[in-house]
């Protein structure tokens, strides 16, 4: 059964390695701050309480407390990074994403199409509908696309073969219906409040109506399924 599955998230070697990097970081910064505190009263007369503090400290005691420190923020950044991107599983019946406690499931039959664009993984169907919009690093890329090339995926490349047909939403331009634009209207105000639950509902009730969305330049762009491809 393993065999035929093939889940992709974030190594665990590159968790320990930022879990590393910040602790190295931090052991670092015990030899740095004292100078850079003493730098920072001459430019400006005055330093951050944290930096000040940090400065006092014997290097004796400096050394272990700020590599616990650089540790810590190291977990926590590593921990965001792992809750940012999840875990995507692939089998030759479908697609599962599992990401900040829900998962959604695509059934292979549906798929037409998977293609990563910028840090954003799409699965579409045979009539180009987004089934599936998820953020994703970079660094996934080249395991994704061996995962759903072992299971003889539609496997498109990285860059969106749709992208002539997006433009950028205008509020009230006569292009679209009001409904559309009521809910654009919505995703935006949803993304600016940071709100990402609601600005996935809203990207739902889009998607049902034969548009997709994607955000691009501090803008939603938007393509009309069947429009222009």
């Amino acid at each position: 059964m393993a065999e035929n599955t093939v889940n992709v998230s974030i190594p665990r070697r590159w968790i320990v390695g930022m879990h590393a990097a910040g602790a190295l970081l931090g052991f670092g910064a015990a030899f740095v701050i004292g100078p850079l505190v003493t730098w920072l009263l001459g430019l400006a007369g005055d330093a951050p309480g944290p930096l000040r503090l940090a400065a006092g400290l014997p290097l004796v005691w400096a050394i272990p407390v700020l590599t616990l420190a650089g540790l810590g923020v190291g977990f926590w950044f590593a921990k965001e990074w792992q809750k940012e991107n999840g875990t995507i599983t692939t089998t030759p019946e479908g697609v599962t994403v599992h990401r900040a406690g829900s998962n959604r499931y695509v059934a292979r039959e549906r798929i037409g199409g998977v293609f990563t664009d910028g840090r954003d993984l799409i699965v579409t169907d045979s009539a180009t509908n987004e089934l599936l919009r998820v953020n994703t690093d970079k660094v996934l890329v080249d395991r994704l696309r061996d995962a759903f090339e072992r299971f003889d995926y539609p496997w498109q490349g990285t860059r969106d073969p749709h992208d002539h047909a997006f433009a950028t939403w205008v509020d009230g331009s006569g292009l679209l219906d009001a409904r559309t634009h009521d809910l654009l209207r919505a995703r935006q105000r949803a993304l600016a409040d940071k709100r990402p639950g609601a600005a996935e509902d809203a990207r739902d009730e889009l998607r049902n109506l034969g548009i997709a969305v994607r955000d691009r330049h501090d803008a939603q762009q938007y393509r009309v399924i069947g429009r222009g491809e």
